[in-house]
Order: C-alpha cells, then structure tokens, then sequence
C-alpha cells in the first residue's frame, strides 16, 4: 500500500519511484484519490504509453479509458477468472491502472498472484518440463464470434469480436526491466503450448496453475471510495470477485503498453 501520496500530482521522480516499486512487487494498492477521469489520463500518459482496449465499451469522449462494468440485473462480471491483461498481444501490457468509481456495499475484491514467486517455487520437475518452451496465448475463445461471452448479459457491453488474435511467448520469461525470471502462462488467455498436443499441453498447464494459486502467492483488494491500483501484467494475475449481485460496479481501466517478452535464460 502507497500512502500519502495523491497520484494526480505525481512528479517525475515519483513516477519513476513508483515505476521501481511495481516492477519489483508486482502490484501498487491507492487510497483516498482524488483522481478525475482527466487526472486518470494525465497520470497514465506519464507512466507511458497507453494502449487501447479492442473489446470494452469506453468512456464517453475518452477512448482510452476503458470501463469494467457490472450493471445490477447482470449475472456475469469482467474478469471474473485468473488471468493477465493483454498477455494475447505480441508485445503484451506494461500494466494496468484501475480506478473505483462505483462500487457494490460489499463484494468486488480483486485477488492478485504473483507469478515472480510462483516461478522461484517451482518445484524441480516441473521447472525443467516448461524449460525452454512457449505457449500461446489468445482472445478468440473469450471475444470471437463463437466466444465464451456470446449470447451473455455481458455481450452488449463489449466492443464486439473485432480484434481477436493470437500469440506465442516463452513460459518462463525475463522481465523486461528487472531480468527476474517469472512464469508467464495464465488460465484465461493461454490455449496451448507450442510442441505438444491437446491433452499433453492442457495437462502441463493445469499443474502449473494449480501451483500458482497456491494461497502463498495471492493477495486481495478490498475497493472502496477512492481507491486505486496499479499492477504488472507480467508479474502477475488478477481475478475480479462475482459476489455482489443486484448492485452496480464500474471502474475505469486505462493499460500501459509494455514490449516482447524474452526467453529467461
């Protein structure tokens, strides 16, 4: 958690503190922000550059700003599986920075794994059966025509299937701006594993990701009014709690474009 300090007027050499900090913890928790939708903007374009989402609705006038949206009488949420934001793309997400607009009496919280930890843990066996190899990453399973959010109540608050894509990066990566050696697979996007069939793949993966889940390597954001968090994308997954159905949720997402992963060596 950062403390004492409001993000919207942040200096240069905050910036670059802040930058340090998640590169090396993965995630950055905000509280009591008082941070506008044009504060939001300002404060991303100095983190760096933005990317904007292919599937979520935006803001109004702010094509940047995506909304992660619940509205009352939906039964299904945005996000609501462990996954890592844009790991589908050639050179995947720096981050993310999330802002709390409106949110549930109770419910909402957002769970984090750190995937720096988990590749340090791994166990022997199952380290030297990733070595080396790529998996590969896609949306079209989500947001194509036949996606798993077609015919949902969440479909009318996506862009639609334009967009959908694949793509291949090695399952033990070098972060870009640490050299730490993380594993990059995650159960929403990562459909398969370059050099192994169906069955042989899905199993490698799932002993994977029930290694990663370990309680161990999670931690859980309760939002309230004026919060906000930062995460990397390549340090970690994320999953949105589903519990607070009746009530409105809406947040305000803006991601930072980061580069191609490397092979960990």
């Amino acid at each position: 958690m950062v403390t004492d300090m409001q993000l919207a007027e942040a200096s240069t050499d905050q910036i670059a503190a802040l930058k340090h900090q998640l590169f090396e913890r993965g995630v950055l928790f905000f509280r009591d922000q008082d941070l506008s939708v044009e504060g939001h903007l300002a404060f991303a374009r100095k983190f760096g550059e933005i990317v904007i989402n292919k599937f979520f609705g935006v803001v109004p006038g702010y094509p940047e700003i995506a909304e992660v949206r619940k509205e009352p009488d939906q039964t299904m949420n945005i996000g609501g599986g462990w996954h890592t934001d844009h790991s589908y793309d050639d050179e995947p997400a720096l981050g993310s920075i999330l802002v709390a607009r409106e949110l549930p009496s109770v419910g909402g919280d957002t769970l984090f794994v750190n995937m720096q930890a988990a590749c340090a843990a791994l166990p022997a066996a199952m380290r030297s059966s990733v070595a080396g190899k790529c998996a590969i990453h896609s949306n079209e399973h989500i947001y194509g025509d036949h996606g798993y959010y077609v015919g949902t109540d969440l479909a009318p608050l996506l862009k639609g299937s334009e967009g959908v894509g694949n793509a291949v990066h090695p399952i033990i990566i070098q972060h870009p701006q640490t050299g730490a050696e993380v594993l990059y697979v995650n159960p929403g996007h990562t459909v398969g594993v370059k050099g192994l069939e169906g069955e042989e793949a899905f199993a490698l993966l799932g002993a994977l990701y029930e290694h990663a889940q370990q309680a161990e390597f999670q931690c859980r954001f309760e939002w309230r009014s004026g919060s906000v968090a930062i995460w990397d994308n390549r340090l970690t997954w994320h999953l949105a709690e589903n519990n607070y159905h009746g009530e409105r949720r809406l947040m305000h997402r803006i991601t930072i474009a980061g580069e191609r992963l490397a092979q960990a060596t």
